[in-house]
C-alpha cells in the first residue's frame, strides 16, 4: 500500500488524483485520501444484462448535483449512484480499492465499490442503498469514501474498458466487452 507521503508526491507530480479537498491536501487521513460526493443519479426503469462478451445497464437520471442542490435525502430501501468530486489519474503501476467512510455503516447505509485498474482514468461511481430504517441525508460535497492505493507488478497492459473517464451507464444500449 502506497503511503500518504508518497501519494501526495504522486498527486503534484503525475496527477494521480485532481480535485482533492484541501484537507487531504494539507491534512490527510489514514492510508489514502476521503473522496466526495458530487453527483447522485438514479437508475432509470428498464432491464439489464451482463454476459459473457455483452452487456448493457439502464439509463441514468441526475437527481442531485454538487454546486445546484445542497443535499439529498436517501429513503430506506432507495439505490443510488454516486459520482465523486475528485478523478483518478492511474499509472500502470498503480490500482486503487475503495472503503466506505464509517459513517455510512452506522447510519445502515451500504456502499457498493470496485477497484479501479491500473491505467484507468476519470471520475468513480459508486452503488449507495439505506438498509436502514430511517432518511439518510447526504450534503453534496460531503466525504464518503476512502481510496487506498497499491503498486502492482508485471502488468501486461492498463486499463482499456469502456468505463473509462467516468461513464455512469450504457444507456441500454448493448455493447461489446473489450
Amino acid at each position: 500500500m502506497i503511503g500518504t507521503n508518497e501519494l501526495l508526491k504522486l498527486v503534484n507530480d503525475l496527477n494521480l488524483v485532481e480535485n482533492l479537498s484541501e484537507r487531504e491536501l494539507t491534512n490527510p487521513e489514514g492510508a489514502g485520501f476521503d473522496l466526495r460526493a458530487r453527483e447522485i443519479f438514479r437508475i432509470k426503469e428498464g432491464e439489464s444484462f451482463l454476459g459473457e462478451t455483452e452487456r448493457f445497464t439502464p439509463d441514468v437520471e441526475t437527481i442531485a448535483k454538487h454546486g445546484k442542490e445542497k443535499d439529498f435525502v436517501l429513503k430506506p430501501g432507495e439505490f443510488v449512484l454516486v459520482k465523486t468530486i475528485e478523478k483518478v489519474n492511474l499509472p500502470d503501476d498503480i490500482a486503487a480499492i475503495f472503503r466506505p467512510r464509517s459513517t455510512l455503516q452506522r447510519s445502515g447505509v451500504t456502499l457498493s465499490t470496485a477497484t479501479a485498474n491500473p491505467g484507468y482514468k476519470g471520475e468513480l461511481t459508486f452503488g449507495m442503498c439505506n438498509l436502514g430504517k430511517s432518511d439518510f441525508r447526504i450534503e453534496l460535497g460531503a466525504r464518503f469514501v476512502h481510496i487506498l492505493f497499491f503498486r502492482t507488478s508485471e502488468n501486461q497492459s492498463g486499463y482499456r474498458g469502456q468505463w473509462q473517464h467516468g461513464r455512469v451507464s450504457t444507456k441500454g444500449e448493448r455493447e461489446t466487452q473489450v
